[in-house]
């Protein structure tokens, strides 16, 4: 061959082709991960059965079932000799009770409106492209939802915000003519003060000039997955912040406060919620003065927050402990302190890391509120029980478990799905 002869090069393109169709789409899907090999194909058919068995006595099970009626005796009189149905009747007919308990039914708006309420105020942080107007309703859900759901004068979440703002600006004060150590003491001190002492005198004030306010409902009412929903979340909301700061105070270089927040982490994580709950209950009152009326629910609320925090001071030290020193390094190097190295450097990488174990702890936080039914509260195990005691339906188990246990999954599998939207959109890295 000559060194001119260019016959081998091709000088024209071929035509494309499409992929061969065992390779695409749902025929390929299904041959890589279903059929890769001999073993996953046997344990896919072994799958398959076990999946057809349930279904082929499930399905007919629920599409067969009874809607109407007003007692399980007449579910089964409607049944008669046919094949086994559910006698789903009992959720059409307690299905407001094993949402709200006893809440009044013409206020049952305001638990929903909450509840939207709460979308606007994470909304920020879930979604891109959201107006920084929304960070309003962030600052002010956790006034106005409580204000909602209790009712009472629109003043009381009014002077409750205040305390907040009270606390920063002694804080801000101090800090510019004394030291941020004294300012730390000095701030949450006035805000409490603000709280215990003046508040209910300032509220107390402008309730008898403008009186603004909502038919207030006794936390007696609370029941069926608005208690659940209601302890969750203000679990979640309260038990986050607070276990950021045990986390850092366990690594804190101050032996008082290192000592503090171990003791405090070992000793809740040492000792069952249902035990907690169970001070709440019983054994609260001894510590308070005689003829103080505390309020059950909030009661639990700070038993399974601080329960709730323990556990996510330890998995916030664990995002931190995942960090690089050079990260540590580089903060020093560019001349930040403490709070600013924590604020924009160290504390938003520890986070993004500890991402799955903080949303498993706040899916275990909601499942845990179930607990609440062996101290006498209504939530949805409870309003369960309490419609298994009524002799209409005595013998139901199977429809109001399986439509409790289908709500709490909804619930939790949404947490979840949106905990890794948020490991997603937060990926820096590449694959």
């Amino acid at each position: 061959m000559s060194s001119t002869d260019n016959s081998y090069v091709r000088t024209e393109m071929l035509p494309e082709r499409e992929a061969p169709t065992g390779n695409v789409g749902i025929v390929g899907w299904i041959r890589k991960n279903l059929f890769p090999d001999v073993f996953s194909s046997i344990l896919t058919l072994i799958a398959l059965f076990f999946i057809y068995q349930l279904l082929a006595g499930l399905v007919p099970w629920l599409t067969g079932g009874i809607w109407n009626a007003s007692s399980l005796s007449e579910c089964r009189e409607i049944i008669g000799d046919g094949p086994a149905a559910a006698c789903l009747a009992v959720i059409h007919e307690r299905f407001w009770q094993l949402m709200y308990g006893f809440y009044p039914s013409d206020s049952y708006w305001r638990p929903n409106l909450a509840f939207i309420l709460l979308f606007a105020a994470i909304s920020p942080v879930l979604f891109d492209g959201v107006s920084r107007k929304m960070f309003i309703a962030t600052a002010t859900v956790p006034f106005i939802g409580p204000w909602l759901l209790w009712g009472g004068s629109f003043w009381a979440p009014v002077t409750a915000a205040l305390g907040f703002v009270v606390g920063y600006f002694v804080y801000k004060l101090v800090a510019k003519s004394m030291n941020n150590l004294l300012a730390l003491i000095l701030g949450p001190l006035a805000a409490i003060i603000w709280w215990l002492v003046i508040s209910g005198y300032v509220s107390s004030g402008l309730a008898s000039v403008i009186p603004l306010g909502l038919e207030p409902v006794a936390s007696r009412d609370f029941g069926g997955f608005m208690l659940a929903v209601t302890l969750g979340i203000t679990g979640i909301a309260l038990s986050f912040p607070l276990g950021i700061v045990l986390a850092l105070g366990r690594l804190s270089d101050l032996v008082i406060i290192k000592t503090l927040c171990v003791g405090f982490i070992e000793f809740i994580r040492g000792v069952p919620l249902i035990t907690l709950l169970f001070v709440a209950q019983v054994m609260l009152s001894y510590f308070l003065p005689k003829g103080t009326d505390f309020d059950i629910i909030l009661r639990v609320m700070i038993m399974i927050t601080l329960f709730a925090s323990a556990y996510m001071a330890e998995v916030i030290r664990g995002g931190l402990a995942a960090l690089p020193t050079g990260q540590y390094e580089a903060a020093d190097a560019l001349g930040l302190d403490y709070w600013q190295a924590q604020r924009l450097i160290i504390m938003p990488q520890a986070l993004k890391i500890s991402i799955p174990g903080i949303v498993s702890t706040f899916i275990g936080l909601f499942k845990d509120t179930t607990l609440v039914s062996i101290i006498g509260l209504s939530d949805p195990i409870g309003w369960v029980k309490l419609i298994q005691s009524n002799s209409e339906w005595t013998g139901v188990v199977w429809e109001l478990y399986g439509f409790v246990a289908l709500v709490f999954f909804l619930f939790c599998f949404s947490m979840s799905r949106s905990s890794m939207y948020l490991e997603r959109k937060l990926q820096t890295g590449h694959n």
